[in-house]
């Protein structure tokens, strides 16, 4: 294996890389929001808003990424709705982890003893209250493991992105192989650059959940 030559095209991928981190950081903000949004309609007390939460979370954890994306981008345009692949990565990502995020949020939220929610009542607080000022903020604390597995997961499945064209680090990759035909090299590189990036986040996401540990001692 040439290194001289990994080193010559890391720039190249390194690219593609800052493509794949934007993409996933957009995928888990708006995924956080909506999931949040189906979490409090998975645990409502409205039987509709219950049903569509739980319809939501099933097909769309019921599905791959993969096919999800090819509906967006190859199969909407059938309805007259032509997306970019960045755009159609970007909402077929998020989409897909809100359903894993609300489950996150859902069972945060569960996790926190129903005395609470009872105290908080007995004082005067509304359901909504007492979920934005006693629950939820406790809950939070709990989500950040699971949504830190839930964003490495994330960045490491937009590798998936390629197969609608959209230039990420894995379709840069492809075009560098495609280009030069050196493919233990090219994607040794990409393989250091992934490893790099979900270990910068683990360590990030680590250090988060270690000072929330102490807050809470």
């Amino acid at each position: 294996m040439d290194v001289r030559f990994m080193l010559k095209y890391l720039p190249v991928l390194a690219e593609g890389a800052l493509m794949t981190v934007e993409l996933t950081v957009i995928s888990i903000v708006v995924g956080s929001l909506l999931g949040f949004v189906i979490a409090l309609g998975a645990l409502s007390r409205n039987v509709v808003l219950r049903s569509i939460a739980h319809f939501y979370t099933w097909a769309i954890r019921g599905t791959p990424l993969m096919l999800q994306l090819f509906f967006i981008y190859y199969g909407l345009p059938e309805v007259g709705i032509t997306l970019s692949p960045f755009a159609a990565a970007s909402i077929g990502m998020s989409i897909n982890a809100a359903a894993y995020i609300a489950e996150i949020v859902r069972g945060a939220i569960q996790s926190i003893d129903k005395g609470q929610m009872e105290a908080a009542r007995s004082i005067g607080m509304s359901y909504m209250q007492a979920n934005f000022r006693i629950i939820i903020p406790q809950a939070i604390r709990r989500m950040i493991p699971p949504l830190g597995n839930e964003f490495i997961a994330m960045l490491k499945d937009s590798s998936l992105v390629a197969t609608i064209s959209m230039v990420d680090l894995m379709r840069s990759a492809q075009q560098m192989y495609s280009a030069t035909f050196r493919p233990l090299e090219i994607f040794s590189a990409a393989a250091l650059l992934y490893l790099l990036l979900t270990t910068i986040f683990t360590v990030t996401f680590g250090s988060i959940e270690a000072r929330l540990a102490k807050m809470e001692a």
